[in-house]
Order: C-alpha cells, then sequence, then structure tokens
C-alpha cells in the first residue's frame, strides 16, 4: 500500500481503471475512471468526454451521477443495455447516498467533466471486476434506492493495472 501524499498521487499510475464507453444511444460518451490506493483510502479521478450537452440551453441537465454497481458485465437488453450492472455497490447494507458506490456527480462543462475524490468507503481490491456506471442526470441523494438518477447511459468495468 502507497504511502503517498494525496497531492502528489497523479505522479503514480493507477492501480486500476475503468475504460467508459456510452451506449448505442450515447455513443460518443467515453473516459477513464482510475484508482489510486494509499495507505488511508482510495482516490477515485474521473476523466469523461462526450457527454449529453444543449449548447441552445444553458440550463440543460449538465449534471450526471456515477456509482460504483456491484455487476461485472456492462451487458444488458433492448430497454437497459446495462441492465446487468446490477444495484449499486453496497456491502454493509446503507441507505443512499451511503452506499461504497456512492461517488460525486460528474459536473459537464460542454460534454467534458473531470472529478477527482478521496473515499475510504472501498479499497482498490474491493472493487476490481465491478461496473461503473454514468447515468443521465443527477443523483438527489434522497431518493432510495438510487437516487432518481435516470437511466445508464455509460459503463466500464475496473480492471486492476499490472504495475
Amino acid at each position: 500500500m502507497r504511502k503517498i501524499l494525496i497531492t502528489r498521487i497523479f505522479d503514480y499510475p493507477p492501480d486500476a481503471v475503468a475504460e467508459v464507453k456510452g451506449s448505442a444511444s450515447y455513443p460518443n460518451i467515453n473516459g477513464t475512471i482510475s484508482f489510486w490506493q494509499t495507505q488511508n483510502g482510495v482516490v477515485v479521478m474521473a476523466d469523461v468526454n462526450g457527454l449529453p450537452y444543449n449548447a441552445e440551453n444553458i440550463c440543460s441537465n449538465s449534471i450526471f451521477a456515477m456509482h460504483i454497481h456491484e455487476g461485472c458485465s456492462c451487458s444488458g437488453n433492448n430497454e437497459d443495455p446495462f441492465a446487468d450492472v446490477g444495484a449499486h455497490y453496497n456491502p454493509h447494507n446503507c441507505m443512499h447516498p451511503a452506499h461504497a458506490g456512492d461517488l460525486p456527480p460528474l459536473f459537464s462543462n460542454k460534454g467534458e467533466a473531470w472529478m477527482a475524490v478521496f473515499t475510504d468507503r472501498f479499497s482498490v481490491n474491493d472493487v476490481i471486476g465491478r461496473a461503473v456506471i454514468i447515468h443521465l442526470h443527477y443523483d438527489d441523494f434522497m431518493t432510495q434506492p438510487s437516487g432518481n438518477a435516470g437511466v445508464k447511459i455509460a459503463c466500464g468495468i475496473i480492471k486492476r493495472i499490472n504495475s
């Protein structure tokens, strides 16, 4: 486990990444969610492009929920292309938004978003093989069980990086 300053974390390669891709309805979405294990928690960094953006309506939704889900496959069906991801990763059976997989939202800047957070809700080992989902709407942090975040628009599986 690394003992480094959080402010220097990006000087090191991540321990795991999820390459997110948009569904057939949102094919322009792509990005990387990176995970660094530290002594006291995990740094998660998201860098996502191609999010839905309406240049004619500056007040349109530009906030997107992001969660780690229990499942290990970005497959699904016609109604829900990522149905197989299951529920939010929640090993302690907490109420939303205290699920281990509940992450801060992505704030889009004309379709691009960057976000970083430090959390002790999981370790990198806990989430290897699980799915990261981006939803069409923001998470209201109240509605059970998933924050009324809307349809799943992008998915990626967390994979360990071999150092």
